[in-house]
């Protein structure tokens, strides 16, 4: 299982906010500056996390991102699926034919690994990788 630099940036964006929640919204500038990330695509992928309901935006004066949730109840799972979509689909072995018992075995490894990585996925809040 492979995910997007987006979903990268997700994760990296999410954790920065949470690291520096106490002191209120985080501009997309400062995340930007700070892990040299291209200023005009953060946006986007933060608009997908507040329409997953990860992060809540405020405009204006004093604006900018902020959790929606509690870093125990954000999961990397949640954060990387709302960029990527789902996890679920695994790695096809295209060069093997079907119906060629290896093909079948591989498919089936690949399987339980994406399953596998899923699972961990899903198991590690945001709570766990952020220091506060």
């Amino acid at each position: 299982m492979k995910i997007s630099r987006s979903a990268e940036y997700a994760l990296i964006a999410v954790g920065y906010i949470a690291e520096n929640r106490k002191n209120g919204p985080v501009l997309t500038s400062r995340i930007s500056k700070e892990y040299n990330i291209t200023p005009d695509y953060l946006p986007k992928i933060l608009q997908q996390l507040v329409r997953a309901g990860i992060l809540k935006s405020k405009r204006g004066l004093h604006g900018g991102f902020f959790l929606a949730r509690n870093p125990d109840d954000i999961t990397l799972l949640e954060i990387v699926e709302a960029v990527d979509g789902s996890l679920r689909d695994h790695p096809r072995l295209s060069v093997l034919t079907k119906d060629a018992p290896f093909s079948v075995k591989m498919e089936a490894v690949c399987r339980n690994a994406s399953e596998y990585a899923r699972a961990i996925y899903e198991k590690s809040t945001l709570s766990s990788f952020i220091e506060t």
